[in-house]
C-alpha cells in the first residue's frame, strides 16, 4: 500500500513536503485466498489476526477473495479463478515433484492446456519460471533459518543442561531434542564431558 500511495503520489506530481495536504484515493486493500480454510470472512483486521483484538496504531481492513466468477456462456473463469486454478495446479506438483524446476513446468504445461492463464503463461513464461523459483528459494531459506534457529534454541538448552550437571546425556539428549552424539561433543566444547 505505501508503494502504491509513492506511485500515485509521484505519477500526478504532488509536493509532498509544501506543508499542504496531499490529495490520495481511498485505499482498498483485497488478499486471494487459495488455501482449504474452512471458515471463510468477508474480510479480516490487522488488529484481529495478530494483536488479539487490541487497538492499535494502525489496522488494516482487507476483503477476501476466496474464488472468482465462471462465465455461463464459455465454462471459462475470470482472472482471479484462474490464478486460484494455477495455485491449485502448482500446489499439486510441488507434492509430486517438490519445489524444483520440473513442478513449475508442468504447473505452466497443465494450465496451457486447461486454458488456464493460458495466454499470460505463453508470452510470459520464463518471467513465470523465474519468479517461481525465486520464490522457492525464499522459501527454503526461509525454511533453513527457521531450522537452525530451532537447532540454535536446542544447543542454548542442552549446554544449560550441561553446565548445571545434574543430568546423564542420554537424560540430556531427550529434554534437548539433540541426538547423544550432539551431547558428547558439546560436553567436549564446553569441558563438561562426563562419562555415564
Amino acid at each position: 500500500m505505501a508503494q502504491t500511495y509513492h506511485d500515485y503520489l509521484m505519477c500526478t506530481e504532488q509536493p509532498l513536503y509544501a506543508g499542504k495536504k496531499v490529495q490520495i484515493p481511498e485505499p482498498e486493500l483485497y488478499a486471494i485466498y487459495t488455501g482449504d480454510r474452512q471458515e471463510r470472512p468477508s474480510e479480516i483486521l490487522l488488529s484481529e489476526e495478530f494483536f488479539g483484538g487490541k487497538e492499535c496504531a494502525v489496522d488494516v481492513k482487507i476483503k477476501m477473495i476466496y474464488d472468482g466468477a465462471v462465465s455461463k456462456e464459455t465454462g471459462e473463469g475470470d482472472i482471479i479463478s484462474q490464478y486460484v486454478l494455477f495455485t491449485k495446479i502448482c500446489n499439486e506438483q510441488v507434492k509430486l515433484y517438490g519445489r524444483t524446476k520440473k513442478a513449475i513446468m508442468e504447473t505452466i504445461r497443465i494450465c496451457k492446456d486447461r486454458n488456464v492463464l493460458k495466454e499470460y503463461l505463453e508470452s510470459r513464461e520464463k518471467e513465470v519460471v523465474d519468479i517461481m523459483m525465486v520464490l522457492y528459494d525464499e522459501e527454503e531459506a526461509m525454511r533453513m533459518y527457521v531450522k537452525s534457529e530451532r537447532y540454535d534454541e536446542k544447543v542454548e538448552t542442552a549446554r544449560r543442561m550441561i553446565e548445571d550437571g545434574d543430568l546423564s546425556a542420554d537424560k540430556i539428549a531427550k529434554y534437548s531434542g539433540l541426538t547423544i552424539e550432539e551431547i558428547v561433543e558439546l560436553q567436549k566444547i564446553t569441558g563438561a564431558h562426563r562419562d555415564y
